[in-house]
């Protein structure tokens, strides 16, 4: 048999697939939807081997449908069409039973590939089911976005991947016949990175290392066989995270050659450049902030140059933004301080608006207080007069603290001069 594991043990049934309750469980949404018949045009997000090819299956499989599929990464806006075409022709329309049409990978599809889904779509002559492991809301474009329901699916759990591990030799036949004591699966998880495809196809490749039906699975006996075989880049695996996380501290940390180093490990590994543009916006603003506003505009920019000119050329942008970024004084005092706030807010609640800050558009609003006692600002000298803005049971609270570099410094000394001691600036 030449199926890979993987393969043999795909689940067939929403009771036979593991984990993503929220989804497929007794109450989950799409559990719902499937019992009625009315599957609407949806995108499954999560990262990779956490299912969502299966799931497009069963559903396909249990809601009785014609299924077809396409490929993001071998199929242009003519197969597009001739998919449609044939699902035109196998279902009514507007009928339950219109044809199931999964495309995997859809981020990859560019927009006149996207563009040409979006007929089909609203005229109900397929239901779309989208896979895809990048974020919808920078990936599919709007108007096929907006005639999709998006359903997020979570990354594999210990547990989910150890009881996918001892299904296999369960329910696989050929595992069946071997004499296979699972003892240890620490570091078939690590190898595996979360990807339950990733961890079968290592287990049965250690698995089939062995020319005696006895084997025993410790950790060491996985690393020595099957850690040496692994790539050393794998875009959608453990060193995937690593390798970003070395970038991002790098940076952070404000050392240009390591920065550039891990830039061109991810690059060489054949990793998406706007992931890497997107990591970098985020890592203006949480690392850099206020110290160096232009950062954030500067990796913005970076992204959009990015998706406008693509490789080869984009990593000497890349390069240039990571450069920037490294050397740019640092400050995460916006980062902490909107996790201050969001804190605060989860203690305290919904605390009511000032009265004399909330709108009053109509004439009872004005008469029950609203707007009364407000201080515009501009009135008065220096554009600043002192006045509550917080709510009463939390007022005077700091959440804000510049960090130490030249611009923060001048932020600080403003505050402290306005607000005199009210904050302890």
């Amino acid at each position: 048999m030449n199926q890979p594991l993987a393969e043999r043990i795909r689940p067939t049934s929403l009771e036979e697939y593991l984990s993503q309750s929220h989804l497929i469980g007794n109450q989950g949404s799409l559990t719902q939807q499937i019992k009625r018949g009315i599957i609407p045009s949806l995108i499954l997000w999560g990262p990779p081997g956490v299912g969502k090819t299966t799931l497009a299956n069963i559903i396909a499989s249990q809601s009785g449908r014609p299924f077809y599929t396409l490929s993001a990464i071998n199929s242009g806006v003519k197969e597009v069409r001739e998919v449609i075409d044939k699902a035109k022709q196998s279902g009514g329309l507007f009928t339950s039973k219109n044809p199931i049409l999964f495309i995997d990978e859809i981020h990859r599809f560019s927009k006149s590939q996207q563009d040409s889904l979006l007929g089909a779509v609203e005229k109900g002559w397929v239901t779309l089911v989208g896979a895809t492991t990048e974020n919808p809301s920078f990936e599919v474009i709007p108007a096929l976005l907006s005639r999709c329901q998006v359903y997020t699916l979570n990354p594999f759990s210990k547990e989910d991947l150890e009881n996918l591990l001892k299904r296999a030799l369960e329910k696989d036949e050929l595992l069946k016949s071997k004499n296979i004591t699972l003892k240890e699966t620490e570091a078939l998880l690590r190898l595996s990175g979360g990807d339950a495809r990733k961890l079968l196809n290592i287990f049965e490749l250690f698995i089939n290392s062995f020319e005696s039906n006895s084997i025993v699975i410790t950790n060491e006996e996985v690393l020595n066989k099957v850690q040496q075989n692994t790539v050393r880049y794998d875009k959608t695996g453990e060193q995937h995270y690593d390798i970003i996380s070395a970038f991002i501290k790098s940076v952070r940390g404000s050392d240009p050659n390591a920065a550039v180093y891990w830039l061109a490990r991810m690059i060489e590994g054949g990793e998406d450049l706007k992931f890497l543009a997107r990591r970098m916006i985020i890592l203006a603003s949480e690392d850099i902030g206020n110290a160096n506003p232009t950062a954030l505009i500067m990796a913005n920019n970076t992204f959009q140059a990015v998706t406008t000119v693509g490789y080869p050329e984009a990593r000497l942008i890349l390069s240039q933004c990571a450069i920037y970024l490294a050397t740019s004084a640092k400050s995460n005092s916006s980062y902490m301080a909107i996790n201050k706030a969001q804190q605060l807010v989860k203690q305290t609640g919904d605390l009511s608006v000032p009265l004399h800050i909330r709108n009053a558009p109509t004439k009872l609003m004005k008469e029950l207080g609203y707007g009364q006692d407000y201080k515009y600002s501009h009135d008065y000298e220096g554009n600043f007069v002192s006045q509550e803005f917080l709510p009463k049971e939390i007022e005077n609270t700091k959440l804000y603290e510049p960090s130490n570099n030249q611009r923060e410094n001048v932020f600080r000394t403003y505050l402290k001069r306005i607000w005199k001691n009210k904050y302890n600036y």
